[in-house]
C-alpha cells in the first residue's frame, strides 16, 4: 500500500469477514450491488425484499471495518429470549423500524435505524482473523482456510476492493479513488492481513494509506504539507528538474518497476501541489461542533475524515479500528476474547454508535446519504456462548453486517439467527451464502480471468 506515517494496527495471533462485499464494489450479500455499479455500470435486479433497484446512484462508499469481530449478540442482533451465557449483559432496544430491535448501547444508531439495513445471516464459515479477513475484503475465500497469520502472497493475492474500485475507475480531481485509515491491519506477531492492497494488479493500484492518529491535538499529516522552506515556486523547479530526469529513464518505458515509480511520482506531486487536495485532511477546518458530533475518539475522526473525502471526490474509503496503546494485548479492538460487558460498554461500542449515527445523519443533511453506500462489518462474529472469561470465541458461522444503501433502508435483509448457520428467510431471495461468480471479469497482468461480480450483469475491464 501507499504508505504515510507510523505503524499498522494489531490483532492476536491465536487460533482465537459473511458474505457482504464479495469482490467488486461491495457485492453487499447478495443484494446486487457491487463495485461495478459503483463505476457506473448498469445496475442489476434486486431482490424483491430490497424493493426498487436504485444501487446505481452510489457514486462512493464509506467501509467502517471493526477488526476483531463484534458480538452479533450485542450489536445488531440481540437475543433477549435465550439463556444468560447466549444473551449476555446488555438488552435490546426499539428502533425507527417496527420489529427490529438493537442493542441497547446503541441509542443513536437506532435513531437513523430506518435509513439502514442489518443482515443478520453473513457467513465465512472462517474462524481465523487472517484468512475470513481477507474473504471479506475481496470476495475471495482463503487457501487454505481458517488460516492464522496468514500473510499477502499467491494464491492469495487477490486485489482490495479499494484497488478493484481504484482499477475501474480514475480518479475525481487530485485526490486518489481509494484510500484506507488510519492504519493497515496486522496480527500480534506483526504479520499483515492479505487482501488489503492491490495483489496481482499491480502496486500502482494499491490504494493509498493514511497511518495518523487522527484524535490527537495538532493532527496533521506531514506528508502532504509542503515543508516550511519549500514553497510552491521550489516544488514546481523539483518537479522540473525530476520531469528531466525521467526523459533520460526512456528505455526503461516498458519496464515495469520504473513504470510504477513513475505513476506514484506524478500522483504525489498532484497530492503536494493541490491545496484544495491537503484540505481535505484537515479536520481542524471542521467545526468544533462536527467534530464532537462525531466523538473526539480515533475511530470517531477517521469516520469524519472519511465524510470530508468522499465529499471531496474519493470513492472508497475505509476506516479501520483504531489500536490505542493502552488496550490489552490479549483482546484488543473488537476481539474480545475475555471481560465482553466492559470492553463493549466502556471502550468499544459508544464511540461507535456515536460515529455511525452521527455519518448517517450528516449524509443525509449534506444531500450526501443516496450517493454514499456506508457499510459496518468486520471479518467474523462471535461464538454464540459466553465463556468463562466473560469473553467468546471467533464465530465465521454467521454474524452481522450493517448497511446504508437507498434501496434497502429500513429493511430487514434477514431474519434472526440461532447463531448456527444461515439460511435463506421463508419467502425471500436474498441469498445468504456467497453466489458463484458471473462472467463478469477482467484480464489480469497475466491475462488470467478475473471475476469482479458473484452474479448479477456481465462487465468485462481490460487488465494492463
Amino acid at each position: 500500500m501507499l504508505r504515510l506515517l507510523g505503524p499498522g494496527v494489531r490483532l492476536c495471533d491465536g487460533w482465537s469477514r459473511r458474505e457482504i462485499l464479495r469482490i467488486g464494489g461491495l457485492g453487499v450479500l447478495g443484494s446486487g450491488l457491487s463495485l461495478a455499479d459503483l463505476s457506473g455500470a448498469e445496475v442489476p435486479s434486486v431482490a424483491p425484499v430490497l424493493g426498487d433497484s436504485t444501487f446505481g446512484r452510489a457514486k462512493s462508499c464509506i467501509l467502517l471495518f471493526l477488526m476483531g469481530g463484534p458480538p452479533q449478540h450485542s450489536t445488531w442482533d440481540p437475543k433477549p429470549d435465550a439463556p444468560a451465557e447466549v444473551r449476555g449483559e446488555f438488552g435490546p432496544i426499539s428502533t425507527k423500524v417496527p420489529g427490529l430491535s438493537i442493542c441497547e448501547l446503541m441509542p443513536r444508531t437506532a435513531t437513523v435505524a430506518d435509513k439502514i439495513c442489518v443482515l443478520r445471516a453473513v457467513s465465512t464459515r472462517d474462524n481465523a482473523h487472517s484468512s475470513s479477513g481477507y474473504y471479506m475484503l475481496t470476495g475471495r475465500p482463503h487457501q487454505p482456510m481458517n488460516f492464522e497469520n496468514a500473510n499477502p502472497g499467491p494464491p492469495n493475492d487477490a486485489p482490495s476492493l479499494g484497488a478493484m474500485l481504484g482499477r475501474l475507475r480514475s480518479t475525481r480531481g487530485d485526490l486518489p479513488p481509494s484510500i484506507t485509515l488510519p492504519n493497515r491491519i496486522v496480527n500480534t506477531d506483526g504479520s499483515v492481513w492479505p487482501g488489503q492492497d492491490a495483489g496481482f494488479l499491480g502496486r500502482s493500484q494499491d490504494p493509498w494509506l493514511l497511518n495518523a492518529r487522527l484524535s490527537s491535538a495538532g493532527y496533521r499529516i506531514q506528508e502532504i504539507d509542503l515543508p516550511a522552506d519549500i514553497d510552491l515556486v521550489r516544488m514546481e523547479r523539483r518537479k522540473d528538474l525530476f520531469d528531466r530526469l525521467q526523459h533520460g529513464f526512456d528505455a526503461l518505458e516498458h519496464d515495469p518497476v520504473a513504470r510504477r515509480m513513475d505513476e506514484r511520482s506524478v500522483r504525489a506531486f498532484d497530492l503536494l501541489h493541490s491545496p484544495r487536495a491537503r484540505q481535505a485532511f484537515r479536520l481542524d477546518h471542521e467545526p468544533e461542533s462536527s467534530r464532537n458530533q462525531y466523538g473526539m475518539t480515533p475511530f470517531g475522526q477517521g469516520v469524519l475524515l472519511a465524510r470530508r473525502l468522499v465529499e471531496r471526490g474519493v470513492r472508497l474509503v475505509q476506516v479501520n479500528w483504531y489500536r490505542g496503546p493502552d488496550e490489552p494485548p490479549a483482546n484488543p479492538c473488537w476481539d474480545s476474547h475475555t471481560n465482553e460487558a466492559s470492553r463493549l460498554r466502556d471502550v468499544l461500542l459508544p464511540p461507535t454508535d456515536r460515529a455511525f449515527g452521527a455519518l448517517v445523519t450528516d449524509l443525509e443533511s449534506r444531500g450526501l446519504l443516496d450517493e454514499t453506500l456506508v457499510v459496518c462489518m468486520a471479518e467474523f462474529g462471535r461464538s454464540p456462548r459466553l465463556d468463562g472469561n466473560g469473553g467468546r470465541g471467533h464465530w465465521g458461522s454467521v454474524f452481522s453486517v450493517a448497511l446504508r444503501a437507498e434501496a434497502c433502508a429500513g429493511a430487514r435483509c434477514s431474519d434472526r439467527q440461532t447463531g448456527s448457520e444461515p439460511t435463506l428467510a421463508k419467502g425471500k431471495s436474498v441469498p445468504k451464502i456467497w453466489p458463484r461468480p458471473s462472467s463478469t471479469a477482467w484480464a489480469t497482468r497475466r491475462r488470467r480471468s478475473f471475476a469482479i461480480r458473484w452474479g448479477g450483469h456481465s462487465r468485462s475491464v481490460e487488465g494492463k
